[in-house]
């Protein structure tokens, strides 16, 4: 089609670089799930509101739903399957910081960077980062326990 707006975006996803085409407004958690087949970062409210969507963008946490896919040209974006085996990971299986699991990515990633970032946190911190992510099925005490293991095991490394 002759009048077709895609155009081509260059995409470094979980260390990989993607070439990808994208219309100018196709947001970045629909290229990453529909156009790269990641299906981590979940569709939730579609408004920045629950936070399953979160990816990391230069290492900052990001809800790719309000995100354009152009506007990741040039970042390092990770999604949940960039972080394998991660000390985060660990600890919400051991904490058992999960229910129906919906949810669990965009915590995970929101709180690797929150391990990254800081190197204790006390109740404060903790519900700052934690306020931008929603768990409709269980608390967050699982979750809390989980980031303060993970932070412990950092500490170690």
């Amino acid at each position: 089609m002759a009048n077709d707006p895609r155009f081509n975006v260059r995409l470094a996803i979980n260390s990989e670089t993607e070439i990808v085409s994208v219309r100018p407004a196709d947001s970045l958690l629909y290229v990453i799930r529909v156009r790269l087949g990641l299906t981590g970062s979940k569709p939730g409210c579609l408004n920045g509101d629950c936070g399953a969507c979160t990816v990391l963008v230069d290492g900052t946490p990001q809800k790719s739903c309000l995100m354009l896919a152009v506007e990741g040209e040039g970042k390092e974006i990770t999604t949940i399957e960039g972080l394998k085996d991660t000390p985060i990971q660990r600890a919400f299986v051991e904490k058992f910081a999960f229910q129906c699991g919906y949810c669990t990515s965009g915590f995970l990633v929101n709180c690797h960077a929150l391990v990254q970032k800081e190197s204790v946190a006390d109740e404060k911190v903790l519900d700052d980062w934690l306020e931008s992510n929603i768990c409709r099925c269980t608390g967050y005490k699982e979750i809390q326990e989980a980031v303060l293991a993970a932070m412990d095991e950092m500490k170690d490394i």
